[in-house]
């Protein structure tokens, strides 16, 4: 496997504040991994450096071996690298459908034209269904999306994102508020996502049992600074890690 993105010596204040603290990561084309770490650590400034929401003071982000440092958003975006954020950004008063259609038809870049002619762009029609499908609201096509539970508007999110064929899918939090059950179904989700869709995923996650259930590699930020890398296993028994953030409760 190859590098398929790089941080080198990322480093980020707000003011007195050092978020993120020279941080380097290497992540695996096909890798699937989390970021965990005390509320604070830094793991949402991070990715808000890497899909250019934040630029930093210093470092640099590589996708592909291509510096996106002070690259836009939308830009990073279409260079296969899509984020789906903690709290979700739906059109809630529009059908689950539409919401994924018109994410689709900005990817097709039909300029946004849901509204005026719903039969046109097959094309996006196609991808919006094929995904509907593919994550299990298919049958929800036509509620509003304000109908959908929780779980499955957090799972509408990942779709709208998946209508932009990323390559490198970043999910921030994506088991929060759900129920026990939700948690354990958005677990099976994403495996079934990563492989479907040949990705490389990343999330940031609170909840121990999905990071170790479904992660092959477990990074730990605390206060700005990488203290740990590697397989589940080897985190568990992390000393710094325990102390830090896990506690002897979770081994």
């Amino acid at each position: 496997m190859s590098a398929i993105l790089e941080i080198k010596n990322l480093d980020k204040h707000f003011g007195g504040i050092h978020v993120t603290d020279h941080v380097n990561i290497s992540i695996q084309k096909g890798e699937m991994s989390a970021v965990i770490g005390p509320n604070g650590a830094g793991k949402t400034t991070l990715f808000n450096q890497i899909t250019g929401f934040i630029p930093p003071d210093s470092g640099a982000v590589l996708c592909e071996n291509v510096d996106i440092t002070n690259e836009a958003p939308e830009k990073i975006v279409r260079r296969g690298m899509v984020r789906a954020f903690q709290v979700s950004s739906l059109f809630l008063e529009e059908t689950v459908f539409d919401n994924v259609y018109l994410a689709a038809l900005s990817n097709f870049e039909k300029n946004g034209k849901i509204f005026r002619d719903r039969l046109q762009f097959p094309e996006a029609r196609g991808h919006a269904e094929m995904i509907l499908k593919r994550i299990g609201l298919i049958d929800s096509r036509d509620m509003k999306a304000s109908e959908l539970s929780h779980g499955d508007q957090k799972i509408l999110d990942i779709a709208i994102a998946l209508t932009m064929n990323p390559k490198i899918l970043l999910l921030d939090e994506p088991t929060a508020g759900m129920a026990p059950d939700e948690r354990a179904g958005m677990m099976l989700l994403l495996k079934e996502l990563h492989t479907y869709f040949q990705l490389t995923t990343i999330f940031i996650e609170h909840d121990m049992d999905m990071v170790f259930g479904i992660a092959q590699i477990v990074r730990v930020l605390v206060r700005g600074r990488l203290i740990a890398e590697g397989s589940p296993d080897y985190i568990r028994q992390h000393e710094e890690v325990i102390d830090a953030y896990l506690g002897k409760e979770v081994l």
